[in-house]
C-alpha cells in the first residue's frame, strides 16, 4: 500500500526584481498615530491615579514675613483656593435652582465634586467634570444655556485651570481640544433648539486661562533649567579652578624635588671617589642610588610634561623661600599696602616644600588684601614652633569702603592656599574679623629630626 502525499500548489512567483520594497507609513499617518498615543498617555492612562496636591512651600518671599503659626496655615493656600472656587460654582448653581430641593442638592454635588477631586485625582476630575456638566444641564428644567449650566461652567473652567497647573502644557491642550469636541457635539446633537449656546464662551475663556497657565509653566521650567545650568557651571568652574591650582603646585614642587634628586644623583656618583679603596658592595650601592635618582628624575619630567601648559616656561631662578619674604613685602609696600612683619621663635631652615608653600600663602593673602581691601593695612606673623610653622596674615577694613570699589578676583586665592595646606597635612582657617577685615591662619607641620637620626 503506497501513501500518496498531496501538496498544495505553489503560488506563481513574480519575476526577479518584481518585489516592491516595504513602504513605511506616511508622515501624516505617523503624526496621527503619535498624537493618539500622546492623548492616551495624558488623559486615559492612569486617569484616576492618586496624585495629592502638595502643600505650598513656606520659603516664598511673602510667606517668610508671616508669623510662625500663620506660615503653617499659609502652606494650605492652594487647597483653600480650590475649595473657594468650588463654593463659587455652588453659589452659581443656587441662583438657578433652590439648594433645598432634591435636584438642587444633586446639582450642587455635581459642580462641587469635580472641583474637589482635582486635589487628589486631577485627570479623573476632568472626565468627571464633563459627565457631571452634562447631567447637571439635563437637570436644569429651563435649559437657558447649553451644554453648560452657569454652575457647571464655573466648575469645568476651574477644573481645567487646576489640572493644567498640576500637569504639563500638552495635557492642557488635550483637555481644551476634548472640551471643544464635547461642546460642538453636544450642541449639534442635543442643543440646537435651546436659547443660549455657551460653547464659544467656554472655549475663549478657557483658552485664555490655559494659555496664561502654560506660559507660567514654561517660564518656570526655563528658570529651573537656567538655575540647574548655572549650578553645574559653577561646580565645573570650581573643579577647573581646583585643577589649575593643583597643576600650579605640581609645577613648583617639580623644581624643588628635581633639585634634590639631582643632588642625590651627583653625590651618589662622586661618593666612591672620596673613599680610598671602597668595597665593591659600597660601590654597587652608590650605583643603585644614582640609577634610582636618575629614574626618578625621568619620571618627574614625564609628569611635568603632562601638567605643563603649552605656554609654560621653566623658571630659571630657584623657587622662593621665606628668606625672600622681605623682598615680597617691599614690592607690596610699593603697590600701596602698609604691611608689617613679625617673627617669633628660633628661625631655622625648613624643608624647601614647606618654605615654598609658606611663601606662596603669604603672597596670595597679601594679593587678596590689595584686591578686596584696597587702602587697608596688613600684618604678617611667622612663628617657628616645635613641630611646624605657623603663619598669620590679617588685614584691617578699607578706610573708605563706599568710595573704593574692590577689584574682582578669579576666586583662586583661598582655593590655592587650602590645596597647599592640605598637601602638607596642615590646618588653615580663613574668615572675616569682627573689625571688618580678614584673617588667614595656617599651621604647616614639620617633622622634627632627632640627633640620633641625623
Amino acid at each position: 500500500m503506497t501513501e500518496t502525499t498531496h501538496s498544495q500548489p505553489m503560488p506563481p512567483q513574480p519575476p526577479d526584481g518584481a518585489f516592491e520594497p516595504y513602504k513605511p507609513r506616511s508622515p501624516e499617518v505617523r503624526a496621527v498615530l503619535d498624537a493618539l498615543g500622546r492623548l492616551r498617555q495624558d488623559l486615559f492612562t492612569d486617569a484616576f491615579a492618586y496624585r495629592p496636591l502638595p502643600r505650598m512651600s513656606i520659603d516664598r518671599p511673602f510667606v517668610r514675613h508671616l508669623p510662625v503659626r500663620w506660615r503653617e496655615y499659609a502652606a494650605w493656600t492652594p487647597h483653600l483656593a480650590v475649595a473657594a472656587a468650588g463654593v463659587l460654582a455652588l453659589l452659581m448653581t443656587a441662583v438657578d435652582r433652590p439648594v433645598g430641593s432634591a435636584f438642587g442638592l444633586l446639582s450642587g454635588l455635581l459642580v462641587v465634586t469635580p472641583v474637589l477631586l482635582t486635589l487628589a485625582r486631577p485627570v479623573g476630575a476632568f472626565w468627571l467634570s464633563l459627565a457631571a456638566g452634562w447631567v447637571d444641564t439635563l437637570l436644569n428644567s429651563y435649559w437657558e444655556s447649553w451644554p453648560w449650566a452657569p454652575g457647571s461652567f464655573v466648575s469645568h473652567l476651574t477644573v481645567l485651570t487646576v489640572v493644567a497647573i498640576r500637569t504639563r502644557p500638552r495635557t492642557a491642550a488635550w483637555m481644551w481640544a476634548v472640551t471643544a469636541f464635547y461642546g460642538f457635539m453636544s450642541v449639534s446633537a442635543l442643543g440646537g433648539g435651546h436659547y443660549d449656546n455657551d460653547v464659544g464662551s467656554m472655549l475663549v475663556v478657557s483658552a485664555i486661562v490655559l494659555l496664561a497657565v502654560t506660559v507660567r509653566q514654561i517660564r518656570r521650567e526655563a528658570e529651573q533649567t537656567v538655575t540647574a545650568q548655572q549650578t553645574q557651571t559653577a561646580h565645573e568652574r570650581s573643579r577647573r579652578t581646583l585643577l589649575e591650582e593643583r597643576t600650579t603646585i605640581a609645577r613648583e614642587l617639580h623644581d624643588v624635588v628635581a633639585h634634590h634628586m639631582s643632588v642625590v644623583a651627583i653625590q651618589a656618583e662622586a661618593a666612591p671617589y672620596r673613599v680610598e679603596n671602597p668595597p665593591p658592595e659600597l660601590e654597587k650601592a652608590f650605583v643603585t642610588i644614582r640609577e634610582n635618582a636618575v629614574a626618578a628624575l625621568t619620571e618627574l619630567r614625564r609628569v611635568l610634561g603632562v601638567v605643563r601648559a603649552e605656554d609654560y616656561e621653566v623658571p630659571e631662578a630657584p623657587q622662593p623661600t621665606l628668606a625672600d619674604l622681605d623682598a615680597l613685602l617691599d614690592n607690596v609696600r610699593e603697590a600701596g599696602l602698609t604691611v608689617d612683619k613679625g617673627v617669633t621663635g628660633a628661625v631655622r631652615e625648613l624643608p624647601q616644600g614647606v618654605e615654598l608653600s609658606a611663601y606662596r600663602i603669604v603672597q596670595e593673602a597679601l594679593s587678596n588684601t590689595l584686591r578686596h581691601a584696597p587702602g587697608a593695612s596688613a600684618r604678617v606673623e611667622i612663628g617657628y614652633v616645635i613641630g611646624g610653622l605657623g603663619l598669620r596674615v590679617v588685614n584691617g577694613p578699607p578706610p573708605q569702603p563706599a568710595l573704593v570699589k574692590p577689584s574682582p578676583g578669579a576666586g583662586h586665592g583661598i582655593t590655592g592656599m587650602r590645596e597647599r595646606v592640605s598637601m602638607l597635612n596642615g590646618e588653615m582657617t580663613a574668615a572675616p574679623t569682627p573689625e571688618g577685615g580678614y584673617e588667614v591662619t595656617v599651621f604647616l607641620p614639620v617633622a622634627t629630626t632627632r640627633e640620633g637620626d641625623a
